[in-house]
């Protein structure tokens, strides 16, 4: 992100948080520095805590863009990454091969292949965006 960010001419700031007053005072942070947008990592804590995410970054008016359709589903703008359903299909096939006897070390490296864009055209008006219809055709779900 840092490379495709410096070839745009932008800048990244890491704020980070590890409780609900660390989320509370990243965006404290986010508002005082005057950030055009947020990217949130993938990280199990701030997905259970998505309806703040959603409350904060809607109150700052700071469009995010996070890794699961869950965060937009809960109020957030966007959201772009590896569809879970199909993560768990391929941890399931894992498993049973490995019960059926197969040794882990000669499974091969899967990566994602299926990715979910999910928009919440509510959260969008809300702050003031006009999402492009080119990019509401790409999504695979639209929130309205």
């Amino acid at each position: 992100m840092a490379d495709a960010v410096s070839t745009l001419g932008l800048q990244i700031e890491v704020v980070r948080a590890s409780d609900a007053q660390g989320i509370e005072a990243a965006f404290a942070t986010l508002v005082r520095n005057k950030v055009d947008a947020l990217v949130v990592g993938a990280d199990p804590f701030f997905f259970f805590r998505r309806i703040q995410f959603a409350t904060l970054a809607t109150r700052h008016a700071i469009p995010a863009v996070y890794t699961v359709r869950e965060y937009p589903q809960a109020g957030c703008l966007m959201s772009y990454g590896t569809n879970l359903p199909e993560v768990f299909r391929q941890l399931g096939i894992y498993t049973g091969r490995i019960l059926k006897g197969a040794k882990p070390t000669d499974l091969p490296v899967v990566q994602s292949t299926k990715f979910d864009f999910v928009i919440n055209l509510t959260t969008a008006r809300a702050l003031g965006i006009e999402v492009p219809p080119t990019l509401l055709a790409r999504a695979d779900e639209v929130i309205e």
